[in-house]
């Protein structure tokens, strides 16, 4: 028997159907949230360069995309708007505007497609005419001056009917206030989805055009953003959020910080959202358009890995394409 190796790990792995029972984790469609990048009236798909295969939609076809998210099994979407130059400016009083881009898509998709979850953005760098995710007050951000901004914004998309409101500002303080602020308008059941461990990533690029929300002036980013370096810090973010309040956490991009989604989950044991950000979309698309990689199963298994990392939930702007092409039975 000394010739033989004790164990063989290898059975478990020497036929598909053994794999498909023994594997620890799966993706499935109710895993996925589809962003969607929306634009006021009507008009035409509007593509993003550093985006292939993604585009700015107007209102009629936002609706109709969400739409087709819900019957692949995908049960949320989260909302990102391109407003235009003339509605922005330092104070970001667009941002709660009770008729504006936001709160009229959301009033649309909940009276279309009413099980479908809707996520919106707080945060004010749309609105803004800096490009900034807070109000510059004499070149810096001023956080407290924000949170008044920001808790108006949230309650308006509360007012309008969105599930979960998610604020991915940075600004400390502003779970708290917003939750509050919505108990106090008797919006008690939309959700505080935080995006509690967000890091001035350099992957966020084409994001910034697709919504033309690049910074423009007032301060920089890493003084509200979290250094990439910094692990332990994510740790106390989340602590903060949920004693606040938070219902969910994010951690933001995703490939390059699993580590901290595992050290989250581990330490938290709450409901964890990770975000494949727009420049791991374009690396994904870029490399296999050049046939550099089989680009379906790396996308595949970039979604599994965030699984396997202790994620409950992940926003995808291959959402909606996985689930048709992929996870359907």
């Amino acid at each position: 028997m000394a010739d033989f190796p004790a164990r063989r790990p290898r059975r478990l792995r020497t036929r598909g159907a053994v794999r498909d029972l023994v594997r620890e984790h799966a993706l499935r469609p109710e895993d996925l949230i589809q962003p969607h990048f929306v634009y006021a009236g009507a008009g035409p798909d509007v593509p993003i360069a550093s985006m292939p295969g993604q585009a700015r939609l107007c209102e009629d076809r936002l609706v109709a995309e969400a739409a087709r998210a819900w019957e692949a099994g995908v049960r949320a979407v989260a909302l990102f708007p391109k407003v235009d130059d003339a509605l922005k400016s330092l104070h970001c009083a667009e941002a709660w505007n009770d008729e504006g881009l936001v709160p009229r898509i959301v009033r649309r998709l909940k009276a279309e497609v009413p099980d479908l979850l809707v996520i919106t953005d707080v945060a004010l760098d749309p609105y803004s005419s800096l490009g900034q995710d807070g109000i510059v007050v004499d070149g810096r951000i001023d956080n407290d001056v924000t949170l008044d901004a920001l808790v108006q914004q949230a309650a308006c998309h509360a007012r309008a009917g969105a599930d979960m409101v998610a604020p991915s500002d940075m600004m400390d303080g502003r779970v708290g206030r917003i939750r509050a602020a919505l108990d106090a308008q008797g919006s008690t059941d939309t959700l505080i989805l935080a995006y509690s461990a967000k890091y001035a990533s350099s992957f966020y690029g084409p994001f910034r055009d697709a919504l033309d929300s690049a910074p423009r002036g007032g301060t920089d980013k890493r003084t509200y953003q979290m250094d990439p370096g910094n692990g332990d810090e994510a740790l106390q973010e989340v602590a903060l959020d949920l004693d606040e309040g938070a219902d969910i956490v994010m951690v933001k991009p995703g490939m390059p910080y699993l580590d901290i989604v595992w050290r989250v989950k581990e330490a938290f044991g709450r409901p964890v959202a990770v975000y494949q950000v727009s420049g791991e979309y374009a690396m994904f698309e870029a490399a296999g358009r050049n046939g550099w990689i089989d680009r379906d199963a790396c996308v595949l298994e970039a979604l599994l890995g965030f699984k396997r990392a202790g994620a409950d939930m992940i926003l995808t702007y291959y959402a909606t394409e996985v689930a048709e092409r992929f996870l359907r039975r």
